[in-house]
């Protein structure tokens, strides 16, 4: 699946469930705390968490962690866009041409 069905894909997925219906700004809540639960899956796998309540996990329990709230924060970006009727691929060719332009001399 490219990055353009995958966009297509998810948007009609939150629609499905409900998930649609929340205003940019709440979503951007959302991406908020899920960029958090991705920071907190790094700190896990860098420094541990040493919390005595909480059992250690394995480094690939920690890997995987870290892909699914990777995709919590991708979904997200997604949602965010297409709210905006913006495409990834709309975004990322001009993230590019912006880099260029800005760093090659």
């Amino acid at each position: 699946m490219d990055i353009k069905e995958y966009q297509a894909w998810i948007g009609e997925f939150y629609k499905k469930r409900d998930w649609y219906q929340y205003e940019p700004f709440i979503r951007s809540n959302f991406l908020t705390e899920e960029v958090g639960e991705v920071c907190r899956a790094i700190r896990t796998i860098e420094i541990g968490r040493d919390r005595p309540d909480e059992e250690e996990s394995e480094h690939s329990q920690a890997i995987e962690n870290l892909t699914e709230e990777l995709g919590d924060v991708l979904d997200n970006l997604f949602i965010i866009a297409d709210k905006y009727n913006i495409s990834l691929q709309e975004i990322m060719a001009n993230h590019k041409q912006k880099l260029e332009q800005r760093y090659d001399n």
